[in-house]
């Protein structure tokens, strides 16, 4: 009687044992699985550089986000700058070179030699602010210059030095020579014999017989032989009687 039911507690320990164990093989199955998914959660930045790593020694490429750049400032102030007009320091030290010349002076005028081109009678003086009456066209005009009435063949001579600027037949004054001076005054000398004694370029003297005198001048027939003489300084017309004073 006694074996016999220690064997049949065996037999039911035995089989209980069997499931008691299976069902701790479970739990414990179960409380790994979840330490290990819990231990995963926590470690997803760690697999990914492990990935970027692997595969940067593999040689492939990797995208890498770059933040966004902040955008450029202008280097130029907005507001105006404001430049000052430098000024000269007085150091106190005296130069010791001579003053320096007044540039803004003008240069001094070199006297001129002046003679009169010929001896005789004005006829008809210079008049460019007032109308004069001329005989020969019987009209009332301005007269830029000085008639000298004298003998035909009578010399005639440069007023001054300088550089004939042209021999020609002008339309109205006749046989004209022109002489420049070399300081603004510039001579004409009209109504001469066709034949003058100087050509355009030759240089002259105060004195210098250029001509003689004619009367080839259409517009002043009426007086009969004379020299038209006239002046410019700078091209404006100046009384001749002025210039040879």
């Amino acid at each position: 009687m006694d074996n016999r039911g220690k064997r049949q507690a065996a037999s039911l320990f035995g089989g209980m044992g069997f499931y008691i164990a299976l069902l701790v093989c479970a739990v414990a199955a179960g409380v790994v699985g979840y330490y290990a998914l819990l231990s995963n959660e926590a470690k997803p930045q760690e697999d990914q550089a492990l990935t970027v790593d692997s595969q940067e020694d593999a040689g492939g490429s990797v995208a890498v986000d770059v933040p966004e750049e902040e955008p450029a400032r202008p280097v130029i102030s907005e507001k105006p700058v404001v430049v000052e007009t430098p000024r000269l320091v007085d150091t106190g030290e005296a130069e010791a070179s001579a003053p320096a010349e007044d540039v803004s002076a003008p240069p001094a005028e070199e006297p001129l030699e002046v003679v009169s081109p010929v001896m005789g009678e004005a006829v008809a003086v210079f008049s460019v602010d007032a109308l004069t009456y001329d005989a020969t066209l019987g009209d009332w005009r301005t007269h830029d210059g000085l008639d000298i009435q004298a003998s035909a063949g009578t010399a005639v001579a440069a007023a001054a030095a300088g550089t004939v600027l042209s021999v020609a037949e002008d339309g109205l004054l006749g046989t004209t020579v022109v002489i420049d001076h070399h300081n603004g005054y510039v001579t004409t000398y009209a109504s001469l014999q066709p034949e003058t004694k100087v050509l355009a370029g030759d240089e002259v003297k105060a004195g210098t017989v250029i001509g003689a005198v004619g009367n080839t001048s259409l517009s002043e027939a009426g007086l009969g032989a004379h020299l038209h003489f006239a002046v410019s300084k700078d091209g404006v017309p100046v009384d001749p009687a002025e210039f040879l004073e």
